[in-house]
């Protein structure tokens, strides 16, 4: 049975330990309880728990449940909980611990037999300690007790114990300069190998370096001699054929000129290269023809070819002189002159690669300064195998020695006859040799239509010229210019026939000023509408996507 309860209290810095025989204890800031604990951040005037002796143990009682306490460190304090010796309560989000410790009365089944020896002198120091003034009886009789001892002890003891003493102090200071002096070996060794290792790593990252600089130079000649046949593959689908007659008619009533007489009218070929006139030459004037809208004589008329490429929506870019080719005939132009006429567009469509069927093509701006046309095709017409050219507008997309891939038709069916088997040209020029829009349009229906691919460097260039020496011939004008990225950097527009590294293109970016004038928007901004316009018309989407990304 419980003689009484030892409570030891700690709050802060501060410790306090009573002892209650009551059989019925309260503790909390009140000064009704028989504990009161001194606190700003409580409530005063309450009580927290009581203890009351019941069944030979002391268990809580008329807990308040408004404060938080905890038993044993883990668990939250429950009514009728039996206090056991050296159980701890304590009070939640404060310093405030209460330990407690039971006493029992003497057992009666145990009974200890023997003589209790105790030395003179702790017994002199537990006197003296016992009728010292002073409140803290543990610390006097602590030294009461160390008093006595030291007189016990004889001095051949003392001397022992301190030459045992400085012996044991030498050697724990000799053990500590040899540790200390292995350390600063071991810390020096270890600085040696982590320089060598440093010095390794250094090496090792100049090789990596040098290592990835030899891959990256190798990824970009591969590159090189891979950019022309992914090209190809990529994007030749998207360069088109263009063919084209126009006839001449008069100003003034709008019908057809003609040759007045048809056995001396012989129409010149506009594609028979002009022989160069010498410097000690003069030009050849043109005789006036006497053209005529009247009567039977054969009309005038040429017909045309060049190259153009798609950049979505229908948009053709191509070159102002493929399309307006009469501006740049001065012979055609002496006719309309002498005659009061001008050019007429009768016929105008493009051949796409492994397409059978023309597409009509209808002009919609051409460049003032700059040899640049967007004309432009039914966009619903389109297959989806043709595809869109990536346009690189930017200042840095060209630079001398870059790598540049030119796409086109050079030579006209001449060139697409050279493609096939001698037998089959021949054949194919016995049937259509007269009408080279016959021979065209059975090549588009035999799936011919090859755009031919080449590649070369940039030579030189300026804010509006790029040189390059990527062979083209005539039909090639308005072929795209591919840069290294393996986007259209120019148009061609001209080339030198007596150097092979004067061919001649106009940056893209003029082109794509004209292609804004013709209406035309680039798939980044057209697929962005198009999300704004889904956006617009479904509206729980983005709400629905956001939702989904939360979770």
């Amino acid at each position: 049975m419980a003689a009484g309860i030892i409570i030891h209290i700690s709050v802060g810095t501060e410790r306090r330990t009573e002892y209650f025989s009551e059989e019925r204890l309260s503790l909390g800031t009140s000064e009704e309880n028989d504990i009161q604990i001194h606190s700003n951040s409580l409530e005063p005037s309450e009580t927290w728990f009581e203890l009351e002796l019941s069944e030979g143990d002391y268990r809580i009682v008329n807990l308040n449940k408004s404060l938080k306490l905890t038993y044993n460190n883990n668990q939250p304090v429950r009514r009728y909980i039996a206090i056991q010796d050296g159980d701890k309560i304590s009070v939640d989000l404060t310093d405030i611990v209460f330990s407690f410790f039971t006493l029992a009365s003497k057992s009666a089944l145990i009974t200890t037999h023997r003589d209790t020896h105790v030395a003179q002198f702790i017994e002199e120091a537990a006197l003296e300690s016992a009728i010292s003034p002073k409140r803290d009886d543990a610390k006097a009789f602590l030294r009461e007790f160390v008093r006595e001892l030291s007189r016990e002890i004889s001095w051949a003891t003392k001397l022992i114990v301190l030459v045992l003493a400085i012996s044991f102090i030498s050697g724990i200071l000799y053990l500590g300069f040899a540790f200390n002096k292995e350390l600063q070996q071991a810390r020096q060794q270890t600085e040696q190998q982590n320089e060598v290792v440093r010095k390794l790593e250094e090496k090792l990252n100049q090789t990596s370096d040098q290592i990835g600089n030899i891959k990256q130079s190798n990824q970009q000649v591969i590159d090189i001699f891979s950019l022309a046949p992914r090209l190809r593959s990529d994007y030749g689908n998207g360069i088109c054929l263009i063919v084209g007659v126009y006839d001449l008619v008069s100003k003034t009533n709008g019908k057809t000129l003609r040759y007045p007489d048809p056995q001396a009218a012989v129409q010149p070929d506009p594609y028979e290269p002009m022989p160069s006139p010498q410097e000690d030459q003069v030009p050849e004037q043109v005789p006036q023809m006497g053209l005529t809208t009247e009567g039977s004589g054969t009309p005038i008329e040429y017909d045309f070819i060049g190259t153009g490429f798609h950049v979505g929506g229908g948009y053709i870019i191509t070159n102002r002189h493929v399309l307006q080719p009469w501006g740049e005939d001065e012979l055609v132009k002496q006719m309309m002159s002498n005659s009061n006429g001008r050019a007429r567009i009768k016929r105008l469509v493009i051949y796409f690669p492994n397409i059978p069927q023309p597409f009509t093509l209808r002009v919609r701006q051409t460049g003032g300064r700059e040899d640049l046309a967007v004309a432009s095709i039914d966009a619903a017409s389109l297959s989806p195998d043709i595809p869109v050219l990536p346009l690189d507008s930017g200042l840095d997309a060209a630079a001398v020695g870059k790598t540049v891939v030119s796409m086109g038709y050079p030579n006209g069916p001449d060139r697409l006859l050279a493609m096939v088997d001698d037998a089959e040209a021949k054949s194919i020029n016995a049937r259509f040799g007269g009408s080279r829009q016959a021979l065209i349009t059975f090549l588009a229906q035999n799936r011919k239509i090859v755009p031919l691919t080449t590649q070369g460097s940039i030579t030189d260039l300026d804010q509006r010229r790029i040189v390059h020496d990527a062979k083209t011939a005539e039909g090639g004008s308005g072929a795209p210019l591919f840069g290294q990225t393996g986007k259209v950097i120019g148009v061609n527009f001209g080339v030198f026939t007596n150097s092979n590294a004067a061919n001649m293109a106009v940056p893209i970016r003029f082109a794509v000023e004209l292609l804004r004038q013709a209406g035309w928007k680039s798939p980044e901004e057209l697929q962005a509408a198009a999300q704004k316009q889904t956006t617009a018309t479904n509206p729980n989407t983005n709400s629905n996507t956001a939702v989904a990304d939360k979770k």
